[in-house]
């Protein structure tokens, strides 16, 4: 039967999932045009030479798409925060400096 199970990983936000989605269909795209040039020269074709200029043109817009994925993951955590989890070293500090913060108070 249906057992309904919770996600591992958390879903992405809005903005970088559309990014994200973006940039597979451009390098999808480039991957086809890149292969599509790739057996236009093997046959000698006249369209070889400018599927190869638009694989390099899409070459460079596939390297922005994903750069664009990165940027806007980043920007994502600087405005909206980032979840993280102190480290027990981290942890423990804190509860010391709490326990003197206290033991301060207590004297005055």
């Amino acid at each position: 039967m249906w057992v309904e199970e919770p996600a591992t990983r958390r879903r992405l936000p809005d903005p970088v999932r559309t990014a994200a989605v973006r940039a597979v269909v451009v390098v999808a795209l480039t991957l086809t045009d890149a292969s599509i040039a790739f057996f236009l020269t093997l046959t000698t074709s006249w369209l070889a030479f400018p599927m190869v200029l638009g694989g390099i043109a899409l070459t460079v817009v596939a390297t922005w798409a994903v750069l664009d994925v990165w940027i806007t993951r980043q920007t994502w955590n600087q405005r909206h925060g980032v979840v993280s989890e102190p480290s027990s070293t981290a942890r423990a500090r804190r509860r010391a400096a709490r326990a003197a913060r206290r033991e301060e108070l207590r004297r005055v």
